[in-house]
C-alpha cells in the first residue's frame, strides 16, 4: 500500500533557546580557491559556485590568488567608508526610535560588501540596489545631509516625497531608484546594461538582490535575459541567512546554493566572504572587469550574515536565537579589515578610535543640521502640490483639474 505523501517545509537550524552553532559551514582557508583568467567561460569555475572565496586569514593576512587588488591607502578608504556607513546607520536607527522618521533599515555586519562593489566601479555604471546598499552611496560621495533630509521627509528632501524614508535615488551618484517590489532590480539592470551594449556605451550595470527574493519570477527572467544577449551586468545576491523572518532555506530548500543558480543559464557564478573587504572587491573587480570586456554577465553571491533586524518593524528575537549573529564565523567586516591594516603597518588602534569619534562627530553634525530643515514629527514637509509635478512632462488635464480642485 502506498503511503500517504508529507509536505515539506525547510526549517532554520536554530530557533529562538537554541545554542547556535555554525560548525556545519564549509569555510575554505584564506586563499585556497584560485583566481580564474577574466574570459573564462562558465563550465571551467563550476566549482567556484559551491566554494567561498576568501583572502584574509584570521591573523589579518592576504594570501592567495585574488590577494593584492588593492593598496593600503586604498583599503583606508574602504576602512572609513564602512565606518561612516554604520555612523550613519546608528543614528538614523536611533532617530526612528524617537520618532523622527517612520521607518528605517540598517545593513550592520553587510556593510563590507556595499562599500567595496562601489569601489570596484567606474563613474557612469549603474546600480540597481535594494534597501540595505546605503553604502554605495556613502562611498560614491553622495551628500549624507541630502540622504537625511530624505529620511525625514522634511523640507529638503531631494526626492519630495515621492519616496519611502529610505529608498534614495541618484542618477549622478549611479543609485537606481529604490524599488519596494523585490526582484525588479534584476530585470532593471539588466535591461540598462543592454541598452548601453546596445548604445555603444562603456558603461555596466549592477543589479543587487537578497536572498529570499531569489524565489521571485523576476530573478529567473533576468537571469534569461542576460545569458541570451550577454549583458554587461554584474548580479549580486547578498545571501545574509535571513528574509524578512523566514531564514535562506526557504527561497531554495536547501538545494545546492543560490550561486549555483546561475549554472542553468551558463553565467559564470561565484561564492565570495562577504564579510572580507579585499575578497569582495576583488571578485567584484573581476566581474565587473568581464562585464566592460564584452565577456558577459556574472552571478556573485556574497555569504554574510544580518547581523540586525531587518527593519525597524521587525523583531528578530521572535525568530532565531539572539545571540546568533555573536556566532557567526566569518567576524565582523570593520573589525578585520581594521586587523588587516594593523598587521601591515598601515594603521593603528588609536588612528582607528581617533576616525571613529571623527566619523562620529561629523554624522551628528549632520544630523542636526537635517533636523533644522524638520523631522517626521516637526517642522515644514514639501508641499502637497509637489504630487502633481514631475510626473507628466506636460500635466494632462484631469490632473489640472484635481490639483485646482484641491486648491492647490
Amino acid at each position: 500500500m502506498t503511503k500517504p505523501l508529507k509536505f515539506y517545509v525547510p526549517e532554520p537550524e536554530f530557533r529562538p533557546g537554541d545554542q547556535p552553532d555554525f560548525s556545519g559551514l564549509k569555510l575554505p582557508e584564506a586563499g585556497a580557491v584560485a583566481r580564474p583568467k577574466v574570459n573564462v567561460k562558465a563550465e571551467n569555475i563550476r566549482d567556484l559556485a559551491y566554494t567561498i572565496i576568501r583572502v584574509m586569514t584570521r591573523e589579518g593576512e592576504a594570501v592567495g590568488d585574488w590577494a593584492g587588488a588593492l593598496s593600503d591607502d586604498e583599503a583606508l578608504v574602504g576602512l572609513k567608508n564602512m565606518i561612516k556607513v554604520r555612523a550613519y546607520d546608528k543614528r538614523m536607527q536611533m532617530a526612528q526610535r524617537q520618532g523622527k522618521t517612520s521607518f528605517y533599515v540598517q545593513c550592520l555586519g553587510e556593510e563590507a560588501i556595499a562599500c567595496a562593489f562601489q569601489q570596484a566601479l567606474e563613474k557612469g555604471d549603474m546600480n540597481f540596489p535594494t534597501y540595505r546598499q546605503q553604502g554605495l552611496l556613502l562611498s560614491s560621495g553622495y551628500p549624507v545631509l541630502d540622504m537625511m533630509n530624505q529620511v525625514y521627509s522634511n523640507s529638503e528632501d531631494p526626492l519630495r516625497g515621492r519616496q519611502l524614508p529610505i529608498m534614495y535615488s541618484s542618477k549622478e551618484y549611479g543609485f537606481f531608484s529604490i524599488s519596494g517590489n523585490l526582484a525588479t532590480q534584476f530585470i532593471q539592470a539588466v535591461g540598462w546594461a543592454m541598452a548601453s551594449a546596445i548604445k555603444g556605451d562603456t558603461k555596466i550595470a549592477a543589479g543587487w538582490i537578497g536572498d529570499g527574493s531569489t524565489a521571485e519570477s523576476d530573478f529567473h527572467s533576468a537571469m534569461v535575459f542576460a545569458s541570451t544577449y550577454r549583458a554587461p551586468v554584474v548580479l549580486n545576491i547578498v545571501n545574509n541567512q535571513w528574509a524578512i523572518s523566514t531564514f535562506q532555506g526557504i527561497a531554495r530548500g536547501g538545494a545546492a546554493t543560490f550561486a549555483a543558480r546561475g549554472h542553468g543559464f551558463g553565467i559564470p557564478a561565484l561564492r565570495v566572504d562577504g564579510n572580507d573587504f579585499l575578497a569582495v572587491y576583488a571578485v567584484s573587480k573581476w566581474a565587473i572587469e568581464r562585464a566592460r570586456k564584452g565577456y558577459g554577465p556574472t552571478l556573485i553571491e556574497h555569504v554574510t550574515y544580518r547581523a540586525g533586524a531587518h527593519s525597524t518593524s521587525d523583531d528578530p528575537a521572535v525568530y532565531r536565537p539572539r545571540k546568533e549573529s555573536e556566532e557567526w564565523p566569518l567576524g565582523d567586516p570593520i573589525e578585520r579589515l581594521k586587523t588587516y591594516l594593523i598587521k601591515k603597518g598601515a594603521w593603528s588602534e588609536e588612528r582607528h578610535t581617533q576616525a571613529e569619534a571623527e566619523i562620529e562627530a561629523e554624522i551628528v553634525a549632520l544630523q542636526k543640521e537635517a533636523e533644522k530643515n524638520g523631522t517626521l514629527a516637526s517642522g515644514q514637509k514639501p508641499s502637497p502640490r509637489e504630487m502633481f509635478e514631475d510626473v507628466f512632462k506636460e500635466t494632462p488635464p484631469h490632473l489640472r483639474k484635481q490639483r485646482q480642485e484641491a486648491g492647490l
